[in-house]
């Protein structure tokens, strides 16, 4: 894929496509292309339909293969950042629901389930979160800005809620509990944070929307 992401804060990935190329995208990602470029819509097997509804994504994926030169635009959803990750055999990342832009065709795009309950119901990604394989390049929503940090074997980080965005698939994920009366009660932080363990690179996003939203809601709660 040979892409340019262009926008600022309101990300768009300009690609450029020769004959015969095909690129997969979320259904309504596309904002303009050349005449050259046609559109197919697939849903890849009823397996893959009841994937997509458990992370959040569109039902259908669209397949632009290009007849003839031509360029194409995929927009994110919200203000923040696009991000390239390039995929490699026996090197696949997770990325949090909904994260899904665009990528080459030869990558996969498939559920990844929680192993653990605990991380399930309370780390605040869900059991279902989406895995990217094969080879190519994928393209990812971030929103706000992008933090990346490569952690050893047994390095890990602890997590807010909605802010872990894509992790190598070598990493693993927990849940801990906040300790102290007063840090739950008065902390602003809930119950529970999220602890991603190393080896392997972890993104993080400065503003997720899920808190955007909840602060939004509190704000018109209040005001009501």
């Amino acid at each position: 894929m040979r892409y340019e992401i262009k926008g600022g804060s309101f990300p768009v990935a300009v690609c450029k496509m020769s004959a015969g190329e095909a690129i997969n995208c979320e259904a309504g990602a596309m904002s303009w292309m050349d005449p050259t470029i046609q559109m197919e819509t697939k849903s890849g097997g009823l397996g893959k339909l009841v994937g997509r509804v458990l992370t959040n994504e569109t039902l259908f994926l669209n397949r632009y293969v290009a007849n003839a030169d031509g360029e194409i635009a995929f927009s994110a959803n919200s203000p923040g950042e696009i991000r390239a990750i390039d995929i490699q055999p026996g090197r696949s990342v997770v990325c949090q629901k909904g994260a899904f832009l665009a990528s080459d065709e030869s990558v996969d795009l498939d559920i990844f389930f929680q192993k653990k309950i605990g991380t399930g119901f309370f780390g605040g990604e869900g059991f279902v979160m989406q895995k990217l394989s094969g080879q190519g390049t994928a393209l990812i929503e971030i929103d706000g800005s992008t933090v990346e940090y490569e952690l050893a074997a047994g390095e890990s980080k602890t997590i807010d809620s909605g802010y872990l965005v894509m992790m190598d698939d070598t990493c693993s994920i927990d849940v801990v509990m906040i300790k102290g009366v007063k840090n739950v009660l008065f902390g602003g932080e809930g119950l529970f944070n999220t602890v991603v363990t190393g080896p392997g690179r972890i993104v993080l996003q400065t503003m997720p929307m899920v808190q955007i939203v909840a602060r939004i809601a509190s704000m018109m709660s209040t005001k009501s």
